[in-house]
């Protein structure tokens, strides 16, 4: 009885799994749900972005002030260093730039150029003045042939030492000292510039003479002396056909004028007729009151223009017509003690005739 009893009285649940089961249950909760001090604030955040945009900034600033400072720093090869030799040294000195001469590191650019960096660039300055000058000189040499070939005066070849003594009188040269390097540069690069296009030659006393090409001199020739040149080459052409045109001409005005005169003398005929019709018909319906001819000159100084009555001949053909017409009389008659000669109309009048077509 006594063992059995043993056997069936329970066992006291220990300490141990109680305090094991609640630290499992503490440590799952910490594993759902993390501290809120394991994460950094916004505030934080944002410190610690500035600050490494800070020091990326002064490193990528440090780091091109040293590439710019080395760079710099590097001394120029001199110019009789042969650069393409394996034993250049090009890694602890700059190559010398074309247009430029370097002696001890130190770069110097040519006359008519400047330095620009590590380059020798061209003087644009120096560039315009010499074009100017050369133009000047173009204009002043073609010019001078251009009237020679028009006239036969002036001057075609000029020596070189009197147009670089001329340029020094120049306007655009007194920008420049004349102790200057660049003042003798620009005069020689404008006698380069202009010796590329005109003609040149040696005279008898060994000096170098210059003149402007005779296809740009035709540029500067006057438009008068194009014109009388042209004429005196085709002269041979141009003689016959104004000769001919002129011709034509007075032969179309004489015929005009013909035609004309023609015209005007036979209508002067009709008025003189139709005048002295209606004064025959007036003097017959006024019962003789009204004298039935007509005074020559009065009618002439009538119905002639004042230009008309300076040319006798248009009058007389007038005349002419009306002594061949056979229904004018024509006789002289004194009038104040002066001897006129009148006409008078001898044919039907128009009452005449309209009696004659109802009859």
């Amino acid at each position: 009885m006594s063992s059995s009893t043993k056997k069936k009285r329970p066992k006291p649940k220990s300490n141990s799994s109680s305090s094991s089961s609640s630290s499992s249950s503490s440590s799952w909760s910490w594993m759902t749900e993390p501290p809120q001090s394991l994460f950094p604030s916004k505030q934080d955040l944002l410190r610690l972005i500035t600050v490494v945009a800070i020091a990326s900034s002064v490193a990528l600033t440090c780091n091109y002030l040293a590439n710019f400072l080395n760079s710099t720093s590097k001394p120029f090869c001199d110019s009789n260093l042969l650069l393409d030799s394996p034993q250049s040294p090009t890694d602890s000195c700059e190559p010398c730039p074309s247009n430029g001469e370097c002696h001890q590191g130190k770069l110097e650019c040519f006359h008519g150029y400047r330095k620009h960096g590590k380059l020798c660039v061209e003087d644009g300055d120096i560039n315009e003045t010499a074009g100017r000058l050369s133009r000047w000189v173009e204009n002043r040499l073609c010019r001078a042939y251009a009237q020679f070939l028009c006239d036969g005066t002036g001057s075609i070849w000029v020596e070189e030492n009197d147009i670089w003594n001329d340029l020094e009188g120049h306007e655009l040269m007194k920008i420049f000292e004349l102790d200057n390097p660049v003042y003798l540069y620009t005069k020689k690069r404008t006698m380069e510039t202009v010796g590329r296009y005109l003609e040149s030659r040696t005279n008898s006393y060994g000096m170098k003479e210059l003149k402007c090409p005779e296809l740009l001199a035709e540029h500067y020739k006057p438009l008068s002396c194009r014109i009388h040149q042209w004429v005196s080459t085709h002269a041979l052409i141009i003689v016959p056909v104004c000769s001919l045109l002129v011709g034509c001409l007075l032969l179309l005005w004489k015929v005009h004028r013909r035609r004309y005169f023609a015209i005007r003398v036979e209508e002067l005929y009709h008025q003189v007729c139709e005048i002295l019709e209606e004064n025959a018909l007036m003097s017959k319906s006024v019962n003789g009151e009204c004298e039935p001819w007509v005074v020559a000159s009065r009618l002439r100084d009538h119905l002639l223009l004042p230009k008309e009555r300076k040319d006798p001949v248009i009058w007389k053909k007038v005349e002419e017509l009306v002594q061949e017409d056979s229904r004018v009389d024509q006789y002289p008659k004194l009038l104040k003690g002066e001897s006129k000669v009148v006409w008078e109309w001898q044919g039907a009048s128009f009452g005449d005739k309209r009696l004659s077509r109802i009859m």
